[in-house]
Formats: C-alpha cells, sequence, structure tokens
C-alpha cells in the first residue's frame, strides 16, 4: 500500500509543523496582544486563542470525516473508511477541548460552568455524535458492516454542524439570546484575528498528524494477515 509509507514520511512535517504554528499562535496571543483592559475584557480573555481554535477545528474535522465516509459508501474504498475513522478520534479530542475551555470561560466571565442554551447544547451533541460513531465502530466485529454502519450515522450527524454555526452566527440576536457571545470573527481586532488563525493553523497541523498516525495503526490492524504487513515486519 502506497500511502503506510507516504504517511510516514509527512507525520514529522506536520508535527514539526503544528509545534512551531501553535507556539507562534500562542504567544502571539499571550504577549504581542494588546492588554486585556485595553479591550475592556479581562486577563482571561486569552483562553479564546485554545477555544474558538478547537471549536473550528472540531466542526471542520466532522465534515472531513464525514466526506471520507460518503467517498467510502460511494466507491468502496476501504482507505476511505479507515481516514474517516482516524479523524473521528482527533474530532473528539478538539470537541473536548472546545468544552473544556468554554466551561472555564463561562465559570471565569458569567460565573456557571455550563449553560443549557444553543450554542453549549448543539456542541454537546456535535461530541456525542463523535462518541456515537466511536462506539458503533467498535461495537460490530466485521468491518465493512462497521464501516458502512458508521458512516451512515456520520452522515445522519452532519445535521448539527449548520445548527452550530448557525447558532454562533444567529442573523437575530433576539431570537438567538444565550450567554455565548457572538462569533469572535464579528468582535475582534486584526491583531488578536492573526493570533486566533495561527493557531488554528497549528491544530490544522496537529490533526494532520494525529490522523495519518491513527490511519497507519488501522491499516496495519486490517491488513496484519496480507504479505506486505509481514514483509514489514520483517525488517522491523
Amino acid at each position: 500500500m502506497n500511502f503506510y509509507p507516504l504517511a510516514g514520511k509527512l507525520i514529522p512535517i506536520f508535527w514539526l509543523a503544528a509545534i512551531v504554528l501553535t507556539a507562534i499562535g500562542l504567544y502571539w496571543g499571550f504577549f504581542k496582544t494588546a492588554d486585556a483592559m485595553d479591550n475592556g475584557m479581562k486577563e482571561y480573555y486569552r483562553i479564546i486563542y485554545v477555544h474558538v481554535a478547537s471549536a473550528w477545528m472540531a466542526m471542520w474535522l466532522y465534515a472531513v470525516m464525514v466526506a471520507w465516509a460518503m467517498i467510502g459508501l460511494i466507491f468502496n474504498t476501504r482507505l476511505s473508511f479507515m481516514m474517516a475513522s482516524a479523524t473521528a478520534i482527533t474530532g473528539t479530542i478538539m470537541t473536548i477541548i472546545a468544552l473544556v475551555t468554554g466551561a472555564i470561560w463561562g465559570k471565569t466571565s458569567w460565573g456557571t460552568w455550563w449553560d443549557w442554551d444553543p450554542k453549549l447544547t448543539t456542541f454537546l451533541i456535535l461530541l456525542f455524535v463523535y462518541i456515537g460513531y466511536i462506539a458503533l465502530q467498535s461495537a460490530i466485529d466485521d468491518t465493512r458492516r462497521s464501516d458502512k454502519a458508521s458512516a451512515l450515522l456520520a452522515l445522519v450527524g452532519l445535521a448539527i454542524v449548520p445548527v452550530i454555526y448557525y447558532a454562533v452566527n444567529c442573523p437575530d440576536p433576539n431570537q438567538c439570546a444565550s450567554l455565548h457571545q457572538e462569533s469572535s470573527l464579528k468582535r475582534v481586532e486584526s491583531n488578536i484575528l492573526i493570533g486566533m488563525l495561527v493557531t488554528t493553523l497549528g491544530f490544522w497541523m496537529y490533526s494532520f498528524a494525529t490522523i495519518l498516525m491513527r490511519a497507519r495503526n488501522i491499516i496495519l490492524e486490517r491488513e496484519r494477515n496480507t504479505s506486505w504487513v509481514s514483509k514489514l515486519n520483517e525488517v522491523n
């Protein structure tokens, strides 16, 4: 399988890019943006550099996972299902980071760890869909059946992504009243936005690295009885 060695060569590059970009983005956000009071906020606002980047990635990775699942269903390609499976884990991690950092923000700014408003609740549902996808794959021993069943679940769960986007970017705030503020893109100055975007790019590189690593592990697990894996084990 040509994908396996290619992924092995790309993983170190993505890891290096992830470390460098994330470090630059967080450094810029923590030390190169205006003082919190100059923005009318307290110092805890700097958590948005992690919160926003992880929230963006959680939604985007779900769309990527669904895209791989659809390709697998349409063309019956095993690698596509493997990539979808590998993406689900990283997407779950990003969703958890977004929820945890959001809870920390909520406690410091609103006085509560959680509020059942549309923006927070829909993101919690996204986490449950991710977990459901992973659990369904683990529950079915036949990999072909589990791939197709979980792919269908992912397609059904895709409906939550535009709902989350609408909740955060509601055109009429009176109809979507909640503690959660509007989209950060509408509120922040360009200096802060630079830190957000660079951090997000770093999270993208991290996602590429971890997804490729998991994909390689899935390939080895599913192809363990093939001759090329046997030869690989002999070399190692």
